[in-house]
């Protein structure tokens, strides 16, 4: 490709509306262009590379035996109520009605639609197992659309399903993509992490997230310094390590703490550590309140709260609310003195071992003291209810868990028979018994792999792109057209490179030398071929984009030096 026939805007300037590099390299190199906020265009460039990244994950899957096939983005509401997703699935559900005032959504994942597939196509085991895959445009309506392609309203994804027999089947199938991710994950150039998590709106038991390890990440991952354990924070299991205190229970003791909610000022002003103070937090778990009780240097996991009700739909109840339901303003509300209210009260585990604590009283600018669960107030169930700690124990080893941020990038989920059993999706065993079949789902952001790619891949100067997802293996630049020498050994070069079957970029521009370095630089393409003032002397200088080593070489060996030098990229 001519670059003087290229469409790619490269800019000198950081665009203002860009947080992170990924998302300022992608603009400034040209790769994308934003159309409304979480909304972007892929040019040339950047489109390139989606192609690459496409491709890897295609041959992986294919490689597996999963079964590539197109469904509609548009689908019907019914579907989705079939399931119960239509209301549980939230706001960033795009949903839309057609001039017959029917209702539609615009497909954040296709469950529902290919399980109606098999549902319609499937009737006997001696079908079974089957995987099938396509790779499309998703939409989700964020909050708050952040760092370009990572978090946007419309992405490309590659979602597969498979449907098995039994349980033994699915963790087949679930191993096999787990063995593609990490194929497709590694070929693309990534340092990730598989990890346990939270299967969240999809539904299902036994699932991991595929991370690219990053500063930037929105995710925190757990994982241990002595094994191979690490897991999402919302997953992370805790280790429960009760003992008990030896401290005496003292008399309960009813204080006026003025104007202090949190606990912060809490134990500023008792003059006690937060381990000593318990935290109280109503939520509404689906039709049901629920207070939940954590120590004071804890935070709540309301993943593990809603997993604990085994709930469709958590959230945190209003000040209006919580006066409504508890007869307490916010920061004063506690456990006491609620038998006659429509709440039920769970707990940390931690907080079954605690004597002496101070929580709040139920009662404006008011505290007790000296509680202890058990004889002051009934915790009707405890469980692991926190996030996990750096410094605590492994739950697999018993080793020190660290944390490191990290970009989803992928997700596989074992999700049984979740759907298959709302939509009647079943099939005939061999002894002729209708049974629902077994469910796995298996996501990839394609183009948020492309932006964690750069996340991880670039320096001060631009992108650093892997040999195996560049939108071009080779930059070569004539660094003054005008000149005869230059003009004819690039135009000759460049000949014999593409016939090669090498990609390449050919700069003919008629700009300045310093303009296509910095461009070169930018794009990152792996290695530079440069025709200069020794053209007449049949010399070209190579310069690697990873390491910046630089050799000069002659004309005549380039291709055998670019065989060699592409195969250690």
């Amino acid at each position: 490709m001519r670059q003087s026939s290229l469409l790619l805007p490269t800019l000198r300037e950081v665009p203002s509306e860009a947080e992170i590099a990924s998302h300022k390299l992608m603009l400034r190199a040209g790769l994308i262009k934003q159309l409304v906020s979480g909304v972007y265009s892929y040019l040339p460039l950047g489109y390139r590379v989606v192609r690459k990244v496409t491709q890897i994950v295609r041959e992986e899957m294919d490689r597996s035996e999963a079964q590539e096939i197109s469904m509609p983005a548009i689908q019907p509401a019914e579907l989705w109520q079939e399931t119960g997703r239509w209301e549980a699935y939230g706001p960033e559900l795009m949903r839309l009605k057609d001039r017959h005032d029917r209702s539609f959504v615009l497909g954040p994942t296709h469950e529902e639609v290919v399980t109606s597939i098999a549902r319609d196509g499937i009737n006997s085991y001696k079908k079974l197992p089957i995987n099938l895959y396509q790779i499309q445009t998703k939409y989700r309506d964020e909050v708050r659309p952040r760092f370009g392609v990572i978090r946007a309203r419309e992405f490309i994804m590659k979602d597969a399903y498979s449907f098995d027999v039994d349980r033994d089947g699915l963790d087949r199938s679930y191993q096999a993509m787990y063995d593609a991710y990490t194929r497709i994950f590694t070929r693309c150039g990534m340092d990730f992490r598989a990890v346990e998590a939270d299967a969240g709106a999809i539904g299902g038991k036994g699932t991991h997230e595929f991370m690219a390890l990053s500063d930037i990440g929105e995710d925190t991952i757990a994982y241990c310094n002595s094994c191979n354990y690490a897991a999402n924070l919302e997953k992370a299991d805790v280790v429960y390590q009760g003992q008990a205190s030896g401290e005496t229970s003292e008399t309960l003791e009813k204080v006026h703490t003025p104007a202090i909610k949190t606990i912060a000022q809490l134990t500023e002003f008792l003059g006690l550590p937060a381990e000593k103070t318990i935290k109280s937090l109503l939520f509404k778990v689906d039709q049901q309140y629920v207070l939940a009780l954590i120590r004071g240097d804890h935070e709540l996991n309301d993943i593990k709260l809603k997993n604990m009700f085994d709930a469709n739909v958590i959230d945190m109840a209003t000040e209006q609310e919580v006066m409504e339901v508890l007869g307490s303003p916010v920061g004063f509300v506690g456990p006491i003195g609620l038998q006659e209210k429509p709440v039920a009260i769970v707990a940390d585990q931690a907080v079954k071992d605690m004597v002496n604590a101070v929580v709040g009283a139920g009662v404006a600018d008011y505290h007790y003291k000296n509680i202890t669960p058990g004889r002051d107030f009934e915790v009707s169930q405890y469980g692991d209810l926190r996030n996990i700690q750096e410094g605590d124990p492994c739950p697999q080893c018993g080793g020190e868990i660290r944390f490191a941020r990290g970009i989803e990038v992928g997700h596989v989920f074992k999700l049984g028979t979740r759907y298959s059993e709302k939509m009647k999706a079943t099939f005939l065993d061999e002894n002729g018994k209708e049974k629902p079949m077994i469910m796995g789902c298996y996501g990839i952001g394609i183009s948020r792999t492309v932006a964690a790619v750069v996340e991880q891949n670039h320096d001060e100067n631009g992108i650093i792109w892997p040999l195996s997802i560049a939108p071009f293996h080779i930059h070569l630049i004539a660094v003054n057209p005008k000149n005869e020498d230059q003009l004819k050994l690039a135009e000759s070069l460049y000949e014999q490179i593409s016939q090669a079957g090498y990609e390449v970029l050919y700069d003919d521009r008629p700009e300045r030398a310093g303009v296509k370095f910095k461009d070169a630089d930018l794009i990152g393409l792996p290695l530079r071929i440069t025709i200069g003032a020794k053209a007449s002397d049949g010399l070209v200088e190579c310069k690697i984009r990873k390491s910046g080593e630089m050799q000069e070489i002659a004309a005549d060996q380039v291709l055998d030096y670019m065989k060699e030098t592409l195969s250690k990229l």
